[in-house]
């Protein structure tokens, strides 16, 4: 057998033509309907921010992060310049379009423009944030940078196996369940087995216009009520 029979014998992933890459975040914000993302700044934001998770009293948002609870707003401020400084983690403060507070954060990470993967973390969304439409648009814009404007290939979505709220909130915005990277990690004392999730550009046309359906003022009733949600757009828009 000569060397061309044994590496047509082989199998090979899909080509990928032309590919150049794609491009790094840019430090500027991004606006919604809901909520509007702007590039971190502590002196702007810190006290918002503070106040807006010391109303979760029993410090459930910090438990599957890294970092925090913190003592006081100086070790919080600390914390937030500390996170600010650098472009990857690179980390975006929400705020709520209707009170111009920033409500929690958001970053990406792990950005890896040669393979066109990208990844979202470092996720702290507030009582005032969380289950309001605010939150799923920012994750949102989050998304349409990333593939409309940046050109990735692979979005990343990874928290402890054990959150059980950010599996169902992957699963909600139409990441696919990949695995479980057991012992991945060592953090506040504790072990996290890793829950990884994706989705890729080929996804994002449908799933983009499941967000644009979910997200639309007809989408809500009178008292704020979804009528439709997003998994099932999401599904519908999928299949079509």
């Amino acid at each position: 057998m000569d060397e061309t029979t044994k590496k047509t014998d082989l199998a090979v992933g899909f080509p990928v033509p032309g590919w150049k890459g794609s491009s790094l975040p840019r430090r500027t914000g991004m606006e919604g309907q809901y909520c509007r993302l702007e590039v971190l700044d502590p002196d702007r934001h810190a006290l918002e921010l503070y106040e807006a998770y010391a109303a979760d009293t029993e410090d459930r948002v910090w438990v599957y992060l890294s970092d925090g609870p913190f003592d006081d707003f100086a070790s919080f401020k600390a914390w937030l310049e500390a996170s600010a400084k650098g472009d990857d983690p690179l980390f975006y403060a929400i705020i709520d379009a209707s009170t111009h507070h920033a409500v929690g954060v958001a970053s990406y990470l792990r950005i890896q423009p040669e393979a066109g993967s990208i990844e979202v973390g470092n996720l702290n969304f507030s009582p005032a944030l969380q289950r309001s439409p605010a939150a799923t648009e920012a994750m949102f814009l989050m998304l349409a940078r990333a593939f409309e404007e940046l050109n990735y290939r692979r979005y990343e979505w990874k928290c402890d196996a054990l959150n059980a709220r950010s599996r169902r909130a992957a699963e909600r915005l139409g990441f696919s369940f990949e695995g479980i990277f057991r012992q991945a990690l060592i953090y506040k004392g504790r072990n996290r087995d890793t829950a990884w999730y994706s989705l890729l550009d080929h996804e994002w046309p449908a799933t983009q216009a499941a967000f644009r359906a979910w997200l639309s003022p007809e989408n809500f009733d009178e008292s704020g009520a979804q009528r439709r949600r997003l998994g099932e757009l999401i599904q519908e828009h999928r299949a079509a």
